[in-house]
């Protein structure tokens, strides 16, 4: 019974210091043990944990914490949220109308990447984007976009890992980032899907920081190499729009 109360008031404690964040986006250990009344030994023990899980995300500069990628995930499902999924989405049905093909939305957890928005084109064929989904940053436009605009540390950890696909070759890939942060955009022929196309652009928030990737996808029979680069210059204006919107 001991055991059982310790769990639970653990479970509290962590709710509670996920609510801190209802207020404020970016908070320290000090600012949260303050606002919950604990000891600040308690609370780190307890943000190591949301933060492993991926429900916090600690910067490592200021030593303060705001909410992950997880939270995300789960609010996929409440989309009258005030978040980007739900502030964005009707810019991504005019940019569907406009287009005539698949719009999704894509934040970076660590070394993946997840598609937390999606507008699906209204065509018979085309390309359906489920939300929630995880994908690696190693191919794909949305994936080379957020690779490309990443931390030099998260691009060595990528590049590093043991997942890393044999078919992609790595010198390769270290250009393609370079000319997409030259270019301002990215473009995918059957990377990870056959017969699918992508182009993608990064969503630069209100702090100059790319917060997103925002891209264009469907099937190769319709989207040519030149109708891509065109789309791209449409899809960065309107990045451009949506980064007015984010912090």
């Amino acid at each position: 019974m001991e055991d059982r109360k310790l769990t639970v008031r653990a479970v509290e404690r962590a709710l509670d210091i996920l609510l801190c964040f209802t207020q404020e986006s970016d908070l320290s250990l000090t600012e949260i043990a303050s606002k919950i009344s604990l000891h600040k030994s308690t609370v780190h023990r307890l943000l190591t944990t949301l933060e492993e899980k991926g429900f916090l995300l600690r910067n490592e500069a200021t030593e303060k914490y705001r909410l992950g990628i997880r939270i995300w995930e789960l609010s996929t499902h409440l989309p009258t949220l005030d978040e980007p999924a739900a502030l964005l989405l009707p810019a991504m049905e005019k940019l569907r109308d406009q287009l005539g093909e698949t719009v999704s939305l894509y934040l970076r957890d660590g070394l993946e990447r997840v598609r937390i928005q999606a507008v699906q084109s209204r065509q018979a064929i085309r390309r359906v984007a489920q939300i929630g989904a995880r994908l690696p940053l190693s191919v794909g436009a949305s994936s080379k976009v957020l690779a490309a605009y990443a931390p030099h540390e998260v691009q060595t950890r990528l590049l590093a890992d043991p997942n890393w696909p044999e078919a992609v070759d790595k010198s390769v890939y270290l250009e393609q980032l370079q000319e997409i942060t030259r270019l301002g955009y990215a473009t995918s022929f059957e990377e990870r899907e056959p017969g699918a196309a992508a182009v993608a652009v990064p969503i630069v928030g209100r702090a100059g920081k790319v917060v997103a990737a925002l891209s264009l996808s469907g099937p190769v029979s319709r989207l040519s190499r030149e109708m891509l680069e065109d789309y791209a210059v449409v899809l960065a204006e309107n990045a451009a729009e949506m980064g007015l919107m984010m912090g």
